[in-house]
């Protein structure tokens, strides 16, 4: 009797129970200029308000409000405030001419930006003509408008985006404590593979999964070691699997893992350590495998057995494997990037029972096209496609439909 199908979100949760059991509690401490996609394992607090003191956010004029009552006023300018130049308190019935970011003197409550006014030529600074009258606090960005001091501005669990980093370096963090990178044991079985540039035997095929699955784990910002095609012989493979767990955190290979298919991996995986075989409700990617390969010296390995289909593997790494790489690293957000609802520009009347990742592109009106042929084969489908349509189970689509889109950049990065 076959197992019931899981589905994908009940195998995310089990997938993420399991990387939270093996969290990596190493941490390292790295410029924040080298911690683009790491994991924060402390909050950022700021030490300072941002900005530090009322400055202001246009080319202009400082100025006291109540001196300006009616367009057309004019004003002594008693001083030049640059970026980066603290000036003197503001004389009443005069302005300071004034640059975006300088700090402004007190005494001036507002700016009046430099297209609203007139320079008069005259002795010293001359003299500059107020062509509006500014309301209090116009144009002046205030302390700590955007950060006040002992805030916390990036949560411990973060994964660090480029504006995150800005936001860490605004507060003066020159160094960021992030969670060791994930290590990654990745290998291949089947005397059928080959490698691009030997020359292809007959029945062989070249091993794609080995180039997209190295990228991905790039992607998702691992250290891995690459295997190789492993011999299709018992021994060999329980070999591979042993070398594998030690100095890893978690192990994974393509294919093999079908219910019924006569492979040496499942075996070499049962003997090495402990293995669980899902079918997911998902199509592409139905088979996945979780388990564990023990280590020599004790402790274990995670082991994870994606579908062998290159469509079907590259997919089930996305929706299962990022999930558990990011659960591993104390991510705050652990599961599938929101979905983006966009109209559909195309047809899918005889949906499958189960939840299904369509490959589909933006065109230019706004829609999404799917590419012709869907099989979990084609991988021209996945480098034609820029997102993937997130289908539920038994969902038909008519044109002008809204459907849930995933944008390929999001789920790889």
């Amino acid at each position: 009797m076959s197992n019931p199908l899981l589905s994908l979100d009940e195998a995310i949760a089990r997938l993420t129970e399991a990387g939270r059991a093996v969290a990596l509690r190493e941490h390292d401490r790295v410029s924040t200029f080298d911690a683009l996609g790491r994991v924060l394992a402390e909050d950022v607090r700021s030490t300072l308000n941002v900005p530090p003191a009322d400055n202001s956010s246009m080319d202009g004029y400082a100025v006291r409000a109540a001196d300006v009552r009616e367009p057309g006023t004019v004003l002594h300018v008693s001083q030049r405030i640059p970026a980066g130049v603290v000036g003197r308190p503001l004389d009443p019935g005069t302005a300071a001419r004034i640059f975006t970011g300088a700090q402004v003197p007190a005494g001036a409550d507002a700016v009046v930006m430099q297209e609203q006014c007139e320079a008069v030529p005259g002795e010293g600074l001359g003299e500059v003509r107020i062509n509006t009258v500014p309301a209090a606090g116009a144009f002046v960005r205030r302390l700590g408008e955007d950060v006040q001091q002992g805030a916390t501005v990036v949560a411990r669990g973060t994964r660090l985006s480029p504006q995150s980093l800005g936001l860490a370096a605004s507060v003066g963090a020159a160094t960021l404590k992030v969670v060791r990178r994930p290590r990654v044991a990745l290998f291949s079985t089947g005397d059928e593979l080959m490698m691009p540039g030997e020359p292809l035997k007959p029945g062989a095929i070249y091993n794609s999964n080995r180039y997209t699955l190295r990228a991905l784990l790039q992607a998702a910002g691992c250290e891995f070691t690459d295997l190789g095609i492993v011999p299709d012989r018992l021994d060999a493979t329980r070999e591979a699997l042993r070398r594998a767990a030690e100095g890893h955190d978690l192990v994974i290979t393509s294919g093999g893992v079908s219910v019924g298919e006569e492979d040496h991996l499942k075996p070499a995986v049962q003997a090495e350590g402990r293995l669980d075989l899902w079918q997911l409700a998902i199509k592409p990617g139905k088979p996945l495998a979780l388990g564990a390969v023990r280590r020599g010296g004790g402790g274990e390995a995670l082991f994870v057995g994606l579908p062998g289909n290159p469509v079907s593997s590259f997919i089930t790494f996305l929706v299962a494997v990022r999930p558990l790489l990011s659960a591993m690293q104390g991510a705050a957000d652990v599961g599938l990037p929101r979905a983006v609802a966009v109209r559909a520009d195309f047809d899918w009347p005889r949906p499958d029972k189960r939840r299904e990742f369509l490959r589909a592109r933006l065109n230019e009106r706004g829609g999404l096209e799917l590419f012709a042929n869907q099989s979990s084969g084609v991988l021209t489908s996945l480098a034609w496609a820029d997102g993937l349509v997130d289908l539920p189970p038994a969902r038909a689509v008519a044109a002008g439909d809204t459907v849930n889109f995933l944008p390929l950049a999001q789920l790889i990065g």
